[in-house]
């Protein structure tokens, strides 16, 4: 049961739930998101009406509490109930502090002790669970693996298609990361890799990457991931300016590599909506163009930030290490989670491929997973 009073002459009311949670609701809001079919397609849930629909006047002429909400709208003399539990899950009268950098409680941070999220190939395909499971864990963790997949050349899209799409970029649908130990080409090294998010250059930015072993008969080349939210973090519990400065201004990233190809992108190292939620990183070196956007009062303050920001990054303390065997790979949020690779030498040769799926297509499949489960539930 819900109480009300309706407040200002019905330009707003306010509700108050038996545990004494209370909240308001402004007319306009309420007339806008009205869950009646004239408002809503019953299919899709998608609103047939635009703002511009709703009279200026809209207010809240009459209102009926107990299970659920009935209000009457004016001028349209409009009636529409609401579930008491949906206006609870929607209620937006809250006062929080949040400081800059908040995370969606979806989220959980993590350095190197963190045991490595997994889950195996086939039942990934065959047990909605395991994959629910899975899935909740890349959402949480920015990162899982999968073992026991299938040893042959494109089998990653085949990860991929248990939640999505893949992106098609210049690089192709996938790409082949193919190293040698005693190379005939310099760029088949077995060099180490700094930590790094791929292709900053892209505006949007591949938000997903999925890469996946073929051959690993090298002796070391273990592969590495960083948090970097955590990174991130880490750096405005120390200095809360450094964190500011990464977050104000922002970094360029290029890439002209390839014929007929030049991609640009300016977007801050440690990006935050409006709100202070920490939305996203970018981090590459190889991939950072000379930084414009900074005055000249902060850009030695900027670079120390930058600086700092790196050591926390390269931290052994901050990754979780794991060698891929064929048929293994791993995912990560690329607009979160850094990967790296450690040098290699000795006989042998590495063979993984990668794709970029983006990570709208996994969180669509995961809620429409969890919504499943409630209303099986209920």
């Amino acid at each position: 049961m819900i109480d009300h009073e309706i407040l200002d002459d019905g330009d707003a009311i306010r509700l108050t739930w038996p545990d004494g949670v209370a909240a308001r609701f402004h007319a306009v809001w309420l007339r806008d998101n009205a869950l009646d079919p004239e408002t809503r397609a019953v299919g899709n849930g998608q609103r047939l009406i635009a703002i511009g629909d709703i009279p200026h006047e809209t207010r809240i002429g009459a209102a009926e509490g107990g299970d659920a909400l009935t209000v009457s709208f004016a001028p349209e003399g409009k009636t529409v109930t609401f579930p008491a539990a949906w206006l609870r899950a929607h209620a937006y009268d809250r006062q929080e502090i949040r400081a800059p950098g908040w995370l969606r409680d979806t989220v959980e941070i993590w350095q190197g002790a963190l045991a490595v999220p997994c889950e195996e190939f086939t039942r990934l395909e065959n047990d909605r669970g395991a994959l629910g499971g899975w899935l909740a864990d890349v959402r949480r963790y920015g990162f899982a693996k999968v073992t026991g997949g299938p040893v042959e050349s494109g089998a990653l899209l085949r990860v991929a298609g248990l939640f999505g799409y893949v992106r098609e970029t210049n690089y192709g649908k996938w790409f082949e990361v193919r190293t040698e130990v005693n190379p005939t080409n310099l760029a088949y090294t077995g060099l180490g890799l700094q930590a790094h998010t791929d292709n900053p250059y892209r505006d949007p930015v591949p938000t997903m990457q999925i890469l996946y072993c073929l051959e690993n008969s090298a002796e070391g080349g273990e592969s590495m991931v960083v948090d970097g939210f955590a990174a991130a973090l880490r750096l405005r519990d120390e200095d809360a300016r450094r964190f500011d400065l990464l977050s104000r201004y922002c970094a360029r990233f290029e890439y002209a590599g390839s014929a007929g190809v030049r991609l640009t992108a300016r977007r801050p190292m440690i990006e935050l909506a409006p709100d202070g939620e920490l939305i996203g990183v970018r981090f590459n070196n190889r991939s950072t163009a000379p930084i414009l956007d900074v005055p000249y009062d902060d850009m030695a303050a900027y670079y120390a930030a930058y600086r700092r920001w790196a050591e926390i990054i390269d931290d052994p303390s901050m990754a979780v290490a794991f060698k891929l065997s064929p048929g293994e790979s791993f995912i990560v949020d690329n607009t979160r989670v850094m990967h790296a690779r450690r040098g290699y030498s000795g006989a042998g040769s590495r063979w993984l491929q990668g794709c970029y799926p983006d990570r709208d297509g996994l969180l669509s499949t995961l809620a429409a997973m969890e919504a499943e489960t409630r209303e099986a539930a209920e």
